[in-house]
């Protein structure tokens, strides 16, 4: 049973609270009197050979029972002073089948017991399996096994603890929850421990791919005179922050490193005196005294450089209190309510356009329907406006330049507006043989819609989906991006794996995937700086080969109708191909187990009320001539071609924003295509703009009254 990462009171009598162990969850599977022990991973990877000294300890604990047991739990590793340390000093033993000297001791912390004998406890309540587990282990006095802490009701003091000792965070979960096996529930919620405080800004490193400005700041806190390095931030900045801070930091330049020692680092780095102070927040302090998963939040006016201490955590009145390195440091009312609205304005998400080159939403007056239907729809749906669509300066130039090269059928180097290049071949080839449409042509509808789409993409890892041959030949599948051109943007975003993807929102990646023969864009539905935590969910409706787009229509008339009822504002798209999406702005901190839930209960009600057309059946077979109603794409790591993007249809389709009055008219899918998305937008604008531009849904408050 898997945990949700969401928010829960630290005080509710229906909740126990336990400490987040950061090491490897693992069922043990013991057998009466101890003679087979088997440890599994939440993966299903046996763990046995590894921690023989928990067998061990298992073993002789079950030595004189006559029962079989199951038990849960986390294996972690302990730090000198016997305490459950973090998954870092675990990593040792995660890479060998015959741990010996030189790892760190070990312990299972257990925390629920499924099985006793012949009965099965997943169906009692947590408070009866905590009460068998406790019954299991009273008499234990085993450094290598023991049980978890838990406190019911009130999760106070174990969050101040957590405060003070650096933990993960805590899990909460209901008192009377079952236990789910290899589901993820809300009954078991994770709450994060997130540090935050100043450090002085010592330098910076020189940006990469088409990041501008600079790469990260270089951060350090003071011990005594020496300003000790503390690791660098390059997240939670947009343009317009880059360039405020970058000119902050030009006249600061200097040529001698503040920090003592000095960092290395194979980037030219940048040094300039330390006398600016920057915001950050971060999960831990690393082993070896860096900042794990910082984040910028914004500078700091009111705090000066030699005040910047690493912060402790000291107890006052039975709780942990931030400890500030000066009692003359008290900000005034004024200035904490301007650091606080800077910090949040700096912490909101990232867009490629400033908020002066992207106009206010503003109210649409509902057009009025010939049908009752329409009508309805109209009071119901009311969108922001759309701005003018404008290309990005210089596309004429851009497209001269590509006719040239295809008409001359040779490969040559595109000179981008911004100065950057791109090498690029074969232009003249035919991707879309129904059409006779090119790869030239790919190119060319890209840079004309460059201007709706990079918005789209910005800061989303991309997963491509490669045609080299045309779209009646097999693709294939590209995660990783390993080599690309300077100024093509590409992050790390699995640190476990060391893979780095694409990363759309500028010019160069989009044409680059061009030259991949990646058709479509496909962006994550979170980004690279909150991989966990979408902006957005999408109802994907996939019709049966003898589904006409007119029913497609119809269900996704339906869906926004239990939107609708639960007082949630979506917008429609066509997928490009033969399917419709509706998509769903979410508030921030939403969690994907919580996307995927809402999708699913929206995509069941439709599927119950309307079963002849409808359906959630994931089988092929089971579906029959219906559409599919999928809420499944909102997995982390999934993807839906985005708004705007390019299709593989064979009539070369877009994936084009419609208003829900087109819905309700209805349209034909195949008037939407490359050749004809430029004038449709210089018509009707940027409909996905508002989207872009709404207020997130917040789950949490959702109502069906």
């Amino acid at each position: 049973m898997l945990a949700t990462l969401a928010e829960a009171p630290l005080v509710d009598p229906e909740l126990v609270y336990e400490p987040k162990y950061d090491g490897i969850r693992a069922i043990a599977d013991v057998s009466a009197g101890g003679r087979e022990i088997r440890l599994w991973s939440r993966l299903g990877n046996e763990k046995t050979q590894q921690f023989p000294e928990i067998v061990t300890a298992l073993a002789a604990w079950a030595r004189r029972r006559t029962e079989a047991v199951v038990l849960d739990g986390e294996l972690v590793a302990l730090d000198a002073n016997g305490e459950p340390a973090g998954f870092q000093q675990l990593q040792g033993r995660i890479q060998t089948q015959t741990p010996g000297t030189g790892h760190a001791a070990v312990a299972f912390v257990l925390f629920d017991a499924l099985r006793v004998g012949t009965h099965d406890l997943r169906d009692e309540p947590l408070t009866a399996r905590r009460a068998a587990l406790v019954r299991l282990f009273a008499k234990v006095r085993s450094p290598i096994l023991r049980v978890s802490e838990q406190e019911r009701a009130d999760g106070r003091a174990l969050y101040s603890r957590a405060l003070a000792h650096g933990w993960e965070g805590l899990i909460a979960k209901h008192a009377a929850s079952k236990y789910r096996s290899g589901k993820r529930s809300p009954d078991w919620r994770k709450i994060k421990i997130l540090q935050e405080q100043e450090f002085v800004i010592g330098g910076w490193t020189a940006p990469r791919n088409a990041r501008t400005h600079f790469g990260a700041l270089l951060l350090g806190v003071y011990d005594g005179n020496r300003l000790a390095y503390a690791g660098s931030v390059g997240t939670g900045f947009d343009e317009k922050e880059l360039a405020r801070v970058m000119a902050k930091l030009e006249p600061l330049q200097t040529r001698t490193s503040p920090f003592n020692p000095s960092p290395k680092s194979s980037d030219r780095l940048h040094w300039v005196k330390p006398e600016l102070v920057a915001q950050i927040k971060f999960t831990e302090w690393t082993d070896d005294q860096h900042l794990r998963h910082p984040v910028y939040l914004g500078l700091r006016d009111d705090k000066r450089p030699s005040q910047v201490v690493r912060e402790q955590l000291t107890r006052l009145h039975g709780s942990a209190t931030r400890r500030l390195p000066s009692t003359g440091d008290a900000k005034s009312p004024t200035a904490t309510s301007r650091s606080s609205t800077r910090r949040r304005a700096a912490a909101a998400p990232s867009s490629p356009r400033s908020s002066e080159q992207t106009p206010q939403a503003t109210a649409e007056p509902a057009t009025r329907a010939k049908s009752a239907k329409s009508t309805r729809s109209a009071s119901r749906a009311v969108h922001v406006s759309t701005p003018d669509f404008h290309p990005l300066e210089g596309t004429a130039d851009l497209l001269d330049q590509l006719n040239a090269l295809e008409r001359a059928r040779k490969d040559g180097t595109l000179t981008l507006p911004d100065g950057n290049t791109l090498a690029v071949t074969n232009l003249h080839k035919v991707f879309w043989p129904a059409s006779t449409l090119t790869k030239g042509d790919l190119f060319r509808y890209y840079a004309q819609v460059a201007s709706v789409i990079l918005p789209v993409l910005a800061d989303r890892p991309l997963v491509m989906k490669r045609f080299p041959n045309g779209v009646n030949a097999p693709p294939f599948y590209q995660h990783r991006a390993p080599d690309v051109p300077s100024g093509v943007r590409i992050e790390a975003v699995d640190s476990a794996e060391h893979r780095s993807q694409l990363i759309g929102g500028d010019l160069k990646t989009l044409l680059y995937t061009c030259q991949l023969a990646a058709i479509s864009q496909d962006p994550w539905f979170s980004r690279v700086q909150t991989p966990g935590e979408p902006d957005q969910v999408a109802i994907d409706l996939d019709p049966s080969d003898d589904v006409s787009f007119e029913r497609v229509l119809d269900v996704a008339r339906w869906v926004r109708d239990e939107l609708d009822a639960l007082g949630v504002q979506a917008w429609p798209k066509t997928s490009g191909a033969r399917g419709l999406h509706i998509f769903v702005p979410l508030a921030p901190h939403t969690s994907f187990e919580s996307g995927l839930l809402f999708c699913q209960l929206v995509a069941t009600l439709v599927a119950e009320k309307h079963p002849k057309l409808a359906t959630v059946e994931r089988s092929v077979r089971a579906r029959g001539v219906r559409v599919y109603v999928d809420y499944l794409q909102n997995i982390e790591g999934k993807t839906l071609a985005s708004a705007y993007s390019a299709r593989a249809s064979a009539h070369a389709g877009v994936s084009t924003p419609l208003t829900w009055a087109e819905v309700d008219a209805g349209v034909q899918r195949e008037d939407f295509t490359i050749v004809s998305m430029p004038k449709r937008l210089a018509s009707v604008g940027d409909l996905w703009a508002g989207l872009r531009q709404a207020r997130g849904t917040d789950l949490r408050q959702i109502s069906g009254g």
